[in-house]
Formats: C-alpha cells, sequence, structure tokens
C-alpha cells in the first residue's frame, strides 16, 4: 500500500513554519483591520468591514477568530500592549506638584489613545465576559499606577482616609472622568489636562 503523502509533501507546498508565519501575519492584519475602524469612529464593524479593510475573506475572519468579540478582545489586547510600550513610568519620587504633572501627562496621552477603543469596548461589556474582564483588568491597573504614584500622600493618611483618597484619585484620573471633559465637555487635549490636574492637586493638598 502506497503511504498517503501529507501536504508537507507536496512539490512545492511551503514549509511548516512558513505557513505559520503567513498565518500570522494574516491574523495581525485582521486585528489591527478593527482598529483602524475602531479609530475612525466605527464602534461596532461588521464582520464584512473589517474583512474588506484587512483585504481578506469574511472565511478568514472566522477562520482566525472565534467570533467578533474575541476578535475586539485581542484587538484591544494589541492596543494596550501598543501603549504600554509607548509609556513612560512616571517616577513616585520627587515634588507633588511634579509628580501630578507627570502622571496626568502620561494618563492625559493614553486615555486619549485608548478612547476608540475603549467606546466599542463599554458597548460589549455588559454582554461580553471577555471584555468586561479586560476592561476590569485595565481599570484595576490604573488604580495601581495611581496607588505607586501618590504613595507618599496616601501613607500619610489614615487607614479609612487612606482608602477614600485612593478611591477619589482613581476616580478623577480614570477614562470615564477623561471622556466627560474631552467629549461632553468639549475641552481640548491641554484643557481637560489641566482640570484634571487641578482635580487631583485639590485631593491630594487638602487637610
Amino acid at each position: 500500500m502506497v503511504a498517503a503523502m501529507t501536504t508537507d509533501a507536496l512539490p512545492g507546498a511551503p514549509p511548516a513554519d512558513g505557513r505559520t508565519a503567513r498565518a500570522e501575519r494574516t491574523r495581525v492584519a485582521v486585528a489591527e483591520a478593527m482598529l483602524d475602524l475602531l479609530g475612525e469612529g466605527d464602534l461596532r464593524p461588521t464582520a464584512q468591514r473589517v474583512a474588506e479593510r484587512a483585504d481578506v475573506s469574511l472565511r478568514t475572519v472566522f477562520h482566525h477568530y472565534q467570533d467578533m468579540e474575541s476578535l475586539l478582545a485581542t484587538a484591544a489586547d494589541r492596543q494596550f500592549a501598543r501603549m504600554m510600550a509607548m509609556a513612560r513610568p512616571v517616577p513616585r519620587i520627587g515634588s507633588l506638584d511634579g509628580r501630578i504633572e507627570a502622571f496626568v501627562t502620561s494618563r492625559g496621552r493614553l486615555q486619549e489613545a485608548i478612547s476608540p477603543v475603549r467606546r466599542a469596548g463599554l458597548l460589549s461589556e455588559p454582554f461580553s465576559a471577555v471584555i468586561a474582564s479586560r476592561l476590569r483588568w485595565i481599570r484595576g491597573r490604573g488604580r495601581l499606577e495611581v496607588e505607586r504614584v501618590f504613595a507618599p500622600e496616601l501613607s500619610a493618611r489614615p487607614a479609612v482616609a487612606r482608602r477614600e483618597l485612593l478611591e477619589a484619585l482613581t476616580a478623577a484620573s480614570s477614562w470615564s472622568a477623561w471622556e466627560t471633559l474631552r467629549a461632553h465637555q468639549r475641552l481640548s487635549f491641554a484643557g481637560a489636562r489641566k482640570v484634571m490636574a487641578r482635580t487631583l492637586r485639590a485631593l491630594l493638598k487638602e487637610e
């Protein structure tokens, strides 16, 4: 009996690692297409629009992603990793005013960059355990950064006051606060940054 010929044995068939690399490039292209559409304000792109932007077939989109939820989660992860690579750690030493300015500059740039994907994520959060878990993780990371940067001021408060101050600082520097300043109060980037800095300064310098 003639042994069955595998695909790898076919004349001209690309090596397995070549196929894997090509598949990964396609998967990335689909996620990037989703990010592009979200960035343009299309908060609920259809699979067909994603496929057209990535220049692939609709079948290819669902070959690489189980559903649109998993695609959105991957796109969000890619954007967050990209933003973290660009971010510069805010020092936890130095004057309070200096740390506030550095924190608000860094946080404002990050909030601005993630806004398109965050808006799309909020639409799916009540119905998607995957998206909800991603958002919980990101919010928790933001809280930890507040706690790290303003540790000297927080540690100087009694336990109850410390918890209340941390909650207030976390809320005041959250994406939701930034979205209110930018989208609803229609402040410029510089204006929103100044308001956030003023709010944090008032909270941290209160007696």
